[in-house]
């Protein structure tokens, strides 16, 4: 859990450099229950505005 977490704040504040902030980003804890986890994160929903500047942020970083 404490792994997934750390990602989560390296996704958080990656996106956040980048100027793109999503609220709803967290651990999935679901995920993280039972014997066998493998942690996922939830990156939550945003509005087309965001998701459009997050587009264009990936794009710039495969060039």
């Amino acid at each position: 859990m404490a792994d997934a977490e750390s990602a989560a704040e390296e996704v958080r504040e990656a996106l956040e450099a980048a100027g793109i902030v999503l609220p709803s980003l967290r651990v999935d804890l679901a995920s993280c229950a039972g014997e066998a986890t493998r942690p996922l994160l939830d990156l939550g929903r945003c509005n087309l505005d965001l998701a459009r500047k997050l587009a264009s942020v990936l794009r710039g970083c495969v060039r």
